[in-house]
């Protein structure tokens, strides 16, 4: 799939208004379920539609039958109380928030149901390119880590994503047996261990370093080793409204990443500001694997030009070759239903066509 795929989307677009307006009427007993369903269907195949009008060789759903791109591991996951679990600190342009996930771990984690199966099941149904599904990685549960609670199930965290991972493996194998041929693990785990705030954090929660970067890259290899799929990795720095988790660039995880994900065939990068650092840790990306480079922004709707995103993608190729390299965005638009990124849907068709448009002029 790689040798012709150069247009990538990452996975959650900007909710429509009649989508966020049928939710309230759902949650508040104004709408029958199958109501909102065909509401929800019908801005689904506006998403598939927008997104190859835009002339990107992957799509989407868009996630929007998710509350957040999270769902599959703290919404549709048996094993949480609610309690909250590690902050995270977010920063922007206008200062810092901070966030926790509603829930912390108390019990052994079991999978209600495969939320992915459906989303694909009817997407694959609408779409006349391949359709990406995204999935989590199993570390992300290090926010939902609290060792006075936690330790009553697990011996440690990393036992903890063992058990996530087994459910991620097992999605994607469903995936597999349904005809998908690419799916996504979006990663801020690996993506924020480039701060040292985030690993002091982590830290602190009794996850060394050392260890996430030997052990939990074996644990997130696992999830990838499904035949006959394509899976990539996005390497995320932590994306809400606008905002962020880390600043860095990727030379502290280059080798253990991409030299110890085997498994995986694709890295989805950062790289849309100062904050993703050089491209010279591409070195380390072995040569049988492809790098997507979120070159365009989504933090603002202010349009990158097609000469300087050009111009990035040929600095790039001095450390991967060219055929290897693709364009995307560098994150998604509303990886959560409720405060999405500061930008319209205008804008996010923009940068959409954008992408599209790079990667027929470049390949």
């Amino acid at each position: 799939m790689t040798g012709t795929h150069h247009a990538d989307v990452i996975g959650s677009l900007l909710r429509p208004h009649y989508l966020s307006q049928a939710q309230a009427a759902l949650a508040a007993g104004q709408l029958s379920p199958p109501e909102f369903k065909a509401i929800e269907d019908r801005a689904v195949d506006q998403a598939i539609a927008m997104q190859e009008a835009c002339g990107l060789d992957v799509v989407t759903d868009g996630e929007l039958r998710r509350f957040s791109f999270l769902d599959h591991l703290l919404g549709d996951v048996d094993g949480f109380i609610p309690q909250p679990g590690a902050t995270i600190v977010f920063h922007g342009q206008e200062g810092q928030w901070e966030w926790a996930p509603p829930v912390t771990v108390a019990s052994k984690i079991r999978s209600r149901r495969q939320i992915t199966v459906e989303e694909f099941a009817y997407s694959r149904g609408r779409a006349r390119v391949p359709v990406k599904v995204t999935l989590i990685s199993p570390l992300i549960l290090y926010t939902a880590w609290n060792p006075a609670v936690s330790t009553a199930a697990y011996s440690d965290a990393y036992e903890l994503f063992a058990d996530a991972a087994a459910i991620i493996k097992d999605e994607i194998t469903e995936l597999a047996r349904l005809g998908c041929t690419y799916v996504q693990i979006d990663s801020p785990d690996f993506g924020t261990l480039v701060d040292p705030e985030n690993r002091a954090l982590r830290e602190g929660l009794g996850m060394p370093t050392e260890r996430t970067m030997t052990e939990g890259i074996e644990i997130l290899n696992s999830v990838a080793d499904v035949p006959g799929v394509t899976v990539g990795l996005h390497l995320c720095r932590g994306n809400n409204q606008s905002m962020w988790i880390a600043t860095g660039g990727y030379d502290y995880i280059a080798e253990a990443v991409f030299g110890g994900l085997s498994n995986f065939d694709v890295f989805l990068l950062e790289y849309d500001d100062e904050r993703s650092g050089g491209f010279e840790p591409l070195a380390k990306v072995p040569d049988d694997k492809a790098v997507m480079l979120g070159l365009i922004t989504n933090k603002t709707g202010e349009l990158e030009s097609v000469p300087d995103v050009v111009a990035r993608i040929s600095e790039a190729a001095k450390y991967v070759g060219l055929e290897r390299l693709g364009v995307s965005t560098q994150c998604g638009f509303a990886p959560v239903s409720v405060g999405p990124n500061h930008l319209s849907e205008e804008d996010q068709e923009r940068k959409l066509d954008l992408v599209g448009e790079v990667a027929h002029q470049v390949w």
